[in-house]
């Protein structure tokens, strides 16, 4: 498990294209999360892919199923919000093959900031 760096997460999820999703999966991997992860105030970026829930709850197993969830999820650590509007966010957000060759095929897209409340540090 990742140990947790930082009090503020950003989750970046999207689904793409069936037939981008091996450029999609080479451009994140290789250019787009290790320029971010090289932004100032960004202190680990780590990326999952949904999948199928089941778990006990309510004294009973169940499948859990929220339709619509996107498949791709790109979690970044971060000092404060103030990292994503930062001019080297921005720079690097849009750098390498992810502006041209990605992101216009990518849907679903959601974006959170999450701040830490337990544990505190």
């Amino acid at each position: 498990m990742t140990e947790l760096k930082s009090r503020y997460l950003f989750i970046a999820s999207m689904d793409i294209d069936p037939d981008r999703e091996a450029l999609f999966n080479d451009v994140y991997n290789t250019e787009h999360c290790p320029l971010l992860n090289q932004t100032p105030g960004v202190v680990g970026v780590t990326r999952y892919e949904t999948q199928r829930l089941v778990m006990a709850m309510g004294g009973e197993v169940r499948e859990i199923e929220i339709p619509g969830t996107p498949k791709h999820h790109a979690v970044y650590q971060i000092e404060s919000p103030d990292v994503l509007t930062s001019p080297e966010w921005a720079e690097a957000v849009d750098a390498g093959r992810w502006p041209e060759q990605v992101r216009p095929y990518t849907k679903n897209r959601r974006h959170v900031l999450m701040k830490l409340t337990y544990p505190e540090s």
